[in-house]
């Protein structure tokens, strides 16, 4: 069996104490809407080609993982750290502890944190000063409840993480012209009070709002102090390129989820 294709970000690499990644659809052994590589555990693929998946996903990296950390996300704004609390806590406990999270961060080497999505943005987060490192998923509810701006006060108050210090990359989701959304959505994101000129186009065919999610976040990112050269976008739209990422607007929910990863080498 091939080696899983999976996509790396120019901007991480330059760290060599750090790996980051993203799946691709290709060299997995999961079949139909999971085909082929879908490695998250609660979105009904067959459990075994599940583990399969991962085992094939450790191998291919350039650092194998003592452990892949995959929340149960909801399209909320929890942010768990995995600390000595979680790795030492009885499997049982874990997996409840991993419930509606939608964002994790540590310090911990080895530990793989994990974002599923298909459609949505993960952000893979590196604190170079302090050697920690977060993850977040980002669909347009989190966006909307600032999960990026939340996982990094909370690497602020765990690490004493400052933006100036951060590398963020990005990854595949949505593009602004394909996402494409109703009224309630669009504000939504007005009354948050995200800068519609910026993250907004109106699409003079149908009359409908498009909302870029990249962008939103990248603003996040910049209001923490991030530097906008320490800010990696793949610009990858799973939408169009459905053959190669997942895509649930595509594929429906029931289907595999890119998994983007970032761990702290041993």
């Amino acid at each position: 069996m091939r080696a899983p294709d999976l996509l790396h970000y120019p901007l991480m690499q330059a760290y060599a104490e750090v790996c980051c990644f993203s799946t691709t659809r290709r060299g997995g052994v999961s079949t139909g809407a999971y085909a082929s590589m879908n490695c998250t555990p609660y979105v009904g693929d067959t459990p075994g080609n599940v583990e399969r998946n991962l085992s094939l996903l450790a191998d291919a990296l350039p650092c194998r993982p003592a452990e892949f950390v995959i929340p149960w996300q909801t399209h909320g704004s929890r942010v768990l750290a995995v600390d000595d609390a979680y790795l030492n806590a009885p499997a049982d406990v874990r997996e409840q502890m991993l419930q509606g999270i939608d964002a994790l961060a540590t310090r911990e080497p080895g530990i793989c944190l994990c974002i599923s999505t298909a459609d949505c943005i993960p952000v893979l987060l590196y604190d170079r000063r302090h050697h920690a490192i977060g993850a977040a998923h980002a669909g347009w509810r989190g966006t909307v409840q600032f999960v990026v701006l939340h996982t990094l006060e909370r690497m602020r108050a765990l690490y004493g993480t400052d933006g100036a210090d951060i590398v963020a990359c990005l990854g595949p989701g949505i593009s602004l012209q394909a996402f494409e959304v109703g009224d309630e959505v669009y504000e939504a994101f007005r009354l948050a009070g995200f800068p519609m000129q910026d993250i907004s186009r109106p699409n003079p065919a149908t009359g409908k709002r498009h909302i870029d999610l990249t962008e939103a976040n990248r603003l996040q990112l910049l209001d923490f102090g991030v530097p906008s050269r320490a800010i990696g976008l793949c610009h990858i739209c799973t939408y169009t390129r459905h053959e190669d990422f997942f895509s649930a607007r595509r594929l429906g929910i029931r289907s595999g989820r890119t998994l983007s990863g970032i761990l702290l080498n041993s």
